[in-house]
């Protein structure tokens, strides 16, 4: 009769698509069925009586192992993401659920796990990205959508490009990839942070300089144009540079030359210029501190990069972009974040943008122990503040005003994120705030009676 009952066991077991295995307090499997000879390519009689570790050898075995966790909690986990080696050595995703198994008494005699490969769905997972990206940049927001499906013929034009954003857009990812699907993508690609140089060394950094040019000057050394040509010369933050270097870089681009310092002959430049700022060109031109004529020049054809706020469904998938390379860096395998976590991601204005995200997971990846980004491995200025209870006696009025005041400064100002927090539209907020006085969210609060 027994016998009959495990056949009959070991047939449902064989019968489900999910891989199932059991094991004892000692860690030796138990049970083995068919699908979990499939998805880990080792046979039923060389799986029981092994340790499950010396089976799976997946990635938690060593950090945390699935069935210990549900042994310690005393309840069962659900489609935790873990990477396993098959016997063949092939690393494969599967999806997997725990349970404790009791006797007739109630006592814990064992656990079950069940397990499903991911490999076919993480493959259409990778397909459905490339619809959401061009090169390194990813996204899913429309107006990026657009730009990815413009950057091919940008790219494949030659054509001077300047891209506008706010500080951590990702620019230089723009440029770069607009680089590598040109003409001259396999020439050089030369970045030069033009903010950062000083008027007396830009000139030189840019169009190089001959021996003698001036003091300390003892050798020839060719600038950032000759070490582009046959490439792509990305001059960033160009709003930045001066007068006399705007002349300069003006002729660059109507003749296609320039002279280093100290040459008394022009030098035939064929870089392609990619140039970049965080200003508005156009406002800089009517305030006539750049000069329209290199504006034209520079802005042929122009890409604006929105802020991450105004695109903040790209979040979830920027995360998971992130995720994947400081994986392939750090040689870690996290599988994502928590809900909470994800909550705080969301609800954060994201001053710094793409780079401060980008800073956020890596900095995450230095205190997260497990596969799992939890809140609070996040950066502390991310973490949901408590709010104190408003003061005994405050008015109404009072009390709104204290609310707007703190969302202000929860989102840094961003008006669009405020209204959001608060549930209202940004024309409602922008007349309450005229109403309540509130002039700057860094001012200090004030009951009004």
């Amino acid at each position: 009769m027994a016998a009959a009952f495990v056949h009959h066991h070991d047939f449902i077991l064989d019968s489900l698509a999910e891989g199932v295995f059991t094991v004892d307090l000692d860690w030796r499997i138990t049970s083995f069925n068919r699908a979990a000879e499939r998805i880990t390519g080792t046979p039923k009689d060389q799986a029981i009586g092994r340790f499950c570790f010396e089976v799976f050898r997946a990635d938690a075995c060593e950090s945390g192992c699935v069935i210990r966790r549900t042994m310690k909690a005393g309840r069962p986990l659900s489609n935790l993401s873990v990477h396993v080696y098959r016997a063949d050595k092939r690393r494969i995703p599967i999806s997997v659920s725990t349970a404790l198994l009791r006797d007739e008494a109630g006592n814990v005699v064992g656990g079950v796990e069940t397990f499903q490969d991911m490999s076919a769905i993480r493959e259409l997972q990778r397909a459905l990205a490339k619809d959401h990206s061009f090169a390194d940049i990813v996204s899913k927001s429309p107006a990026m959508l657009r730009l990815f499906h413009l950057l091919p013929q940008v790219a494949a034009s030659g054509s001077t490009i300047l891209i506008q954003g706010a500080s951590g857009t990702g620019k230089e990812l723009v440029a770069r990839a607009i680089h590598h699907h040109s003409p001259q993508g396999q020439g050089p690609f030369v970045a030069v942070n033009c903010g950062a140089l000083p008027d007396t060394l830009i000139e030189s950094e840019l169009f190089g300089h001959k021996a003698g040019a001036f003091t300390d000057a003892r050798q020839d050394r060719p600038g950032r144009f000759a070490m582009a040509q046959n490439g792509t010369i990305f001059l960033d933050e160009i709003g930045d540079i001066s007068p006399a270097v705007q002349v300069r870089l003006l002729r660059v681009l109507q003749e296609k030359t320039y002279e280093p310092l100290g040459a008394s002959r022009p030098v035939a430049t064929n870089a392609r210029i990619v140039a970049a700022t965080h200003r508005d060109l156009a406002q800089q031109v009517r305030a006539e501190h750049f000069r329209d004529d290199l504006y034209y020049r520079v802005n042929v054809f122009k890409i604006d990069l929105p802020p991450l706020a105004a695109r903040k469904e790209d979040i979830p998938l920027l995360t998971e972009h992130f995720i994947q390379r400081y994986n392939h860096l750090r040689a870690r395998s996290v599988q994502g974040v928590s809900r909470e976590a994800m909550a705080a991601l969301m609800q954060h204005a994201w001053p710094g943008n793409v780079r401060e995200l980008e800073n956020a997971i890596e900095h995450a990846f230095v205190l997260c122990p497990g596969d799992i980004i939890r809140l609070e491995d996040l950066p502390e200025h991310l973490l949901p503040a408590s709010e104190p209870p408003p003061s005994e006696g405050m008015t109404l009025k009072a009390i709104e005003r204290e609310a707007i005041v703190q969302a202000l400064r929860r989102h840094q100002g961003a008006k669009m994120a405020t209204a959001q927090a608060l549930g209202i539209d940004k024309n409602t907020l922008r007349r309450k705030m005229l109403r309540l006085g509130i002039s700057h969210p860094t001012q200090k609060t004030q009951q009004t009676q």
